[in-house]
């Protein structure tokens, strides 16, 4: 079982039975009800390869939902039982904390901690103490987590992967109350605990990920603390975990955040100097050769918006029109922060990001945020080969259709693009008051938003 894949409460109204044997839950022990629960995911797994159902993203997460449904189930069904006692405390608080339900598992937990005997059932107590950390951090109760952090600390089993998830968490969570001084310490221990556990990491691609954000967290911590010499360390450690653990992940991100960040800092010729020396370094730093070429053609790649951060932004030209309104210059629009998001109709990523987009023309056009939908006349529409007058038509509707506040600006060709760095849809680039380029990505999805975001926030702050 994931112990720590914790997000949202599962109603256990929803709950389906795993199998049509009808057996009544109160006959089962708490602890097979558990194991029952634990397994469903794996068993059904299993199934589908031998009935050879083709595996998707939709079944994976129907499959995970029913495991969650269960366990909510069992979870209520036990609650309601008179007369629990020791281990059954421990293994309700399991089924909760598979269904998601972290309230209710701390409360068992507490339980199960007030009635076991500490020496018999050191490892489940040590388990039930770290979920009950993970849960109260998240409450921002830092009391009570610290000092059971502090307890787990001194009683043995100590798990490297329950001690690096509870630090974690309230360095996680400390960051989200702006408390970066007491986030400091726990991010330290959690990206130790973490490049410790990979060692031993039943997953390689799981332990890299937890290396991987315990070591960015650590790099954000100090750059909002404005300690720049120790985030330029941070970043520095992770790229050198990197190359001991031949991780070519972990190495790009490290290598293509300290660029930015010294870039960020006013340091931009170091910055440029830290990307010609990674494209030297990397051949000595991996002994694969398929790893070297992908950080290499990854930072290749790059390069352009290397040298266009903290420049002025490029003039738009060769535009055919905006699509509503007066042309406006870049110039223009200085005083404002500028999102230029380069997309296209038929590119499904940019219009996953349309909600987003729509979102923050409404939150934020008011305190100088000007949108900006760069597309270009591509000769399609719907499927079909289509001439300029039609294309245009065609954005108009579109425009409409997805009920899109922001101005389009519709280019002749792709200069546009080439001028922004924007090597592949959809590109964000956002430009401050000041009419310097301050931010340029490619991608969607949750994160990259989240990170526009916090970037949009960030600009609009600085007069």
């Amino acid at each position: 079982m994931n112990n720590w894949a914790q997000s949202r409460r599962v109603n256990p109204r929803a709950a389906t039975p795993a199998n049509s044997t009808v057996v009544a839950l109160n006959e089962l022990g708490v602890e097979n009800l558990f194991n029952e629960a634990n397994v469903y995911a794996k068993t059904k797994f299993a199934e589908y390869e031998v009935k050879k159902i083709p595996y998707t993203d939709n079944l994976y997460k129907q499959t995970i939902l029913e495991q969650k449904q269960m366990a909510a189930k069992y979870a209520g069904a036990v609650s309601r039982r008179p007369n629990l006692a020791g281990a059954d405390f421990y293994f309700l608080g399991m089924l909760n904390w598979l269904a998601e339900n972290g309230e209710n598992a701390s409360d068992a937990f507490q339980k199960f901690l007030a009635h076991s005997d500490s020496v018999a059932a050191a490892e489940k107590s040590q388990t039930a103490r770290s979920i009950i950390v993970v849960v109260a951090a998240r409450r921002k109760n830092f009391a009570e987590a610290e000092k059971l952090l502090s307890e787990y600390l001194k009683i043995e089993p100590v798990k490297l992967s329950e001690h690096a998830k509870m630090e974690n968490e309230l360095a996680k969570n400390y960051v989200e109350d702006k408390d970066f001084e007491r986030a400091l310490p726990h991010a330290v221990e959690a990206y130790r605990a973490t490049k410790a556990v990979f060692k031993d990491a039943s997953s390689r691609e799981r332990g890299l990920s937890d290396v991987l954000g315990s070591g960015m967290k650590l790099f954000e911590i100090h750059k909002n603390n404005g300690k720049q010499k120790q985030a330029d360390d941070a970043l520095e450690d992770l790229r050198r975990t990197a190359v001991l653990f031949q991780s070519n992940e972990i190495y790009y991100t490290a290598v293509n955040e300290n660029i930015k960040f010294l870039i960020e800092t006013g340091r931009k010729s170091l910055g440029l100097q830290m990307f010609a020396d990674a494209l030297a370094q990397v051949s000595k730093d991996f002994t694969a050769k398929t790893l070297r070429e992908d950080i290499t053609r990854r930072l290749k790649k790059r390069e352009r918006q290397y040298k266009l951060l903290g420049e002025p932004a490029p003039e738009l030209v060769d535009v055919e029109r905006f699509l509503e309104s007066q042309p406006k210059t870049v110039a223009s629009l200085r005083g404002k922060v500028v999102y230029l998001d380069f997309w296209a109709t038929w590119c499904a990523p940019c219009l996953e990001a349309f909600p987003s987009l729509i979102e923050w023309h409404q939150d934020y056009q008011k305190e100088g945020l000007e949108i900006l939908g760069l597309t270009r006349f591509y000769g399609t529409a719907e499927g079909f080969n289509v001439d300029k007058a039609t294309e245009l038509n065609f954005l108009t509707r579109f425009k409409k259709t997805h009920r899109l506040p922001y101005e389009f600006v519709i280019g002749k060709d792709n200069t546009n693009q080439i001028s922004y760095a924007a090597n592949a849809i959809p590109t964000t680039v956002l430009i401050d008051r000041k009419g310097i380029v301050r931010y340029i990505e490619i991608g969607s999805g949750a994160s990259r938003q989240a990170e526009i975001h916090a970037m949009i926030k960030k600009l609009l702050a600085e007069k």
